[in-house]
């Protein structure tokens, strides 16, 4: 099959599977840290050197809400689902009913990312605190989070690079987006420029939300640095 050079430098068929990708990466992402923050901290506060320690909230969250979720591939994690994007959105195709398997696939991820971020604070710097009689309320969101907050950026910016390699596989069994462009409008469809155009426009995407966290992270830390 001969490839159409002056095909594949014609990106406009693109504008609209890359903002679906986007709409799909950016909400999935909010629903996931709304979800996966409490769980990150609940789990950093209630280990057993944590702030208010609680072995069995502890076991619950870390074994059946993160480490099962997080054993379930998400290509069946899609399928098992689709009842769940049915009844919410009723429909299980678009992107819109893909946010849901993106957003629970990728909740475990943050939580796993923000109780790292948390646990790697300074003990010193808790003990500090609490002699100086702050709550547990002042100790996670006015030392910890701060503290963390580098490590933080960083773990969602992988995150977020990881819900752009998803959506490229929901949109290949009918999400939308530039997987949906890539393996059904360009493999299937014999149409190699099309394939290539969503592959380009992907890493892209994935290089320059590398770049813009790697460059919070080191902006924060040359502030750090200079105080």
């Amino acid at each position: 099959m001969k490839f159409d050079w002056i095909k594949f430098l014609q990106f406009d068929g693109m504008i609209l599977p890359f903002w679906e990708t986007m709409y799909m990466v950016f909400i999935a992402t909010l629903i996931s840290v709304v979800i996966g923050l409490p769980i990150g901290m609940l789990l950093v506060v209630s280990d057993p050197k944590g702030v208010k320690p609680n072995k069995t909230l502890h076991k619950i969250l870390d074994m059946v809400l993160i480490n099962i979720t997080r054993s379930i591939p998400f290509v069946i994690l899609m399928v098992l689902v689709i009842p769940l994007s049915r009844l919410l959105i009723k429909r299980s195709y678009g992107s819109t009913a893909f946010i849901i398997p993106l957003a629970l696939g990728a909740a475990p991820f943050v939580a796993r990312i923000i109780e790292g971020a948390l646990k790697e604070v300074n003990e010193g710097l808790i003990e500090a605190s609490k002699s100086m009689g702050a709550s547990n309320y002042e100790i996670i969101f006015k030392v910890m989070i701060p503290a963390a907050l580098p490590s933080l950026i960083h773990g969602m910016t992988l995150t977020l690079i990881s819900l752009i390699g998803y959506s490229a596989m929901a949109g290949a069994i009918g999400g939308g987006g530039l997987g949906n462009s890539a393996v059904v409008d360009g493999y299937q469809r014999s149409n190699p420029e099309i394939m290539w155009q969503a592959t380009v426009v992907i890493i892209i995407i994935v290089q320059v939300v590398q770049f813009i966290g790697s460059k919070m992270v080191q902006i924060i830390t040359d502030k750090r640095k200079r105080t």
